[in-house]
């Protein structure tokens, strides 16, 4: 991405110490600019008056139940077909004994998402949740992106209202944020045309927080999009936000091209992903929360995220697969001790936090 060098964003500064919102023109700049001095102060300048020195994270798990999918975008290194090579999918019991790896930790979190199974009927899902909600009913069950309600639903024959309430009676919390990619039609008609459009996913957030379900929402960046899709993006997760006040956090997501269609393009650097998040930050003015999403940032970029925006790590992240299979090379998960260390590395107070943002536990051990 060319920034331009004589570009000055001293003045959005200011803005932004106002309380003023930021502008669609505003936004590019910000993308634009090589002052990123003014730019990373701003962003830990929201950071700080929303949630001060606190970095959060929790204890969670990854529960990737299938790779399976009918879907064939073009970003993704995760999803096979029935009888390709790596093709998994875990039976109810497999599932219940993974979730079982959590249910001694206190306030933890189950993060279920995976591919677009042809053939799992609708009530496998259900069970799916009712059946790790009845063994462990403290861990709090985050699951099942947009795409996967808009499946259940076509399965089901239901509406999404249904579904998801459906789900919440069987047992589900919250909703992860996978699936947005880049809220633009062309982005989604060049790279999954299949796929659960722009309008759609947002409408089912939108539907989700009526019916009493927080969620997240991402941004999959650093592939086809251009700077203004990325804006325009951000522009729709505050209007949604307005709107309703569901989304818990953003998490932007870099993309990874090893092992996907798009494996020829060069993944962008620490640099572009520190700018992102102190734009979303930024930009997000009513969201009260920017994720460092580790996994797919690395360790130390997330730590010195920590400075331009972001104030949540996310967690130990135990067996995460889908940034893996496309070259991740961050570790299968980490300890809570090198989270803490990392959080105080930025000049942060590491505090583990439940999977709705409430405080669990100020970190004062070493």
């Amino acid at each position: 991405m060319q920034t331009v060098e004589t570009d000055s964003v001293a003045d959005l500064e200011v803005k932004v110490r106002a309380g003023e919102r930021l502008t669609r023109d505003e936004g590019l700049r910000l993308y634009r600019t090589a002052d990123v001095e003014s730019l990373y102060r701003a962003a830990n300048f929201v950071r700080e008056k929303k949630n001060g020195r606190r970095a959060y994270y929790n204890v969670n798990m990854h529960l990737n139940y299938s790779n399976i999918c009918t879907d064939s975008c073009m970003f993704c290194a995760f999803g096979k077909k029935r009888g390709d090579e790596g093709a998994y999918e875990m039976s109810l019991e497999e599932i219940y004994q993974r979730a079982g790896y959590l249910k001694d930790s206190g306030a933890a979190e189950v993060h279920i998402v995976g591919g677009l199974h042809p053939d799992y009927p609708y009530e496998y899902y259900l069970e799916m949740i009712r059946g790790i909600d009845q063994r462990y009913p403290n861990i709090h069950i985050k699951a099942f992106t947009a795409v996967e309600i808009d499946l259940l639903a076509k399965l089901s024959g239901k509406s999404w209202r249904e579904v998801l309430q459906d789900l919440k009676a069987a047992g589900m919390d919250s909703m992860p944020g996978g699936g947005a990619e880049v809220l633009s039609d062309r982005v989604f008609r060049k790279l999954c045309p299949d796929k659960t459009q722009p309008d759609e996913w947002l409408a089912i957030h939108k539907t989700a927080h009526e019916v009493g379900f927080r969620s997240n929402a991402t941004m999959l960046f650093g592939h086809v999009e251009k700077i203004e899709e990325r804006v325009d993006h951000l522009l729709r997760l505050r209007a949604l936000q307005d709107e309703t006040g569901g989304f818990m956090a953003f998490i932007p997501l870099r993309f990874h091209p090893e092992n996907t269609a798009l494996q020829k393009l060069p993944m962008v650097g620490a640099d572009e992903v520190l700018r992102n998040i102190a734009v979303g930050r930024l930009m997000l003015d009513n969201f009260d929360h920017i994720k460092a999403y580790w996994i797919q940032v690395g360790l130390e970029t997330a730590r010195d995220a920590l400075n331009c925006g972001a104030d949540d790590f996310d967690g130990t992240v135990l067996d995460e697969r889908i940034t893996h299979f496309a070259g991740a090379r961050t570790p299968i998960g980490v300890q809570q001790q090198d989270i803490w260390r990392l959080i105080r590395e930025a000049g942060c107070v590491p505090v583990r936090r439940d999977s709705c943002y409430n405080e669990v536990e100020v970190i004062t051990a070493a």
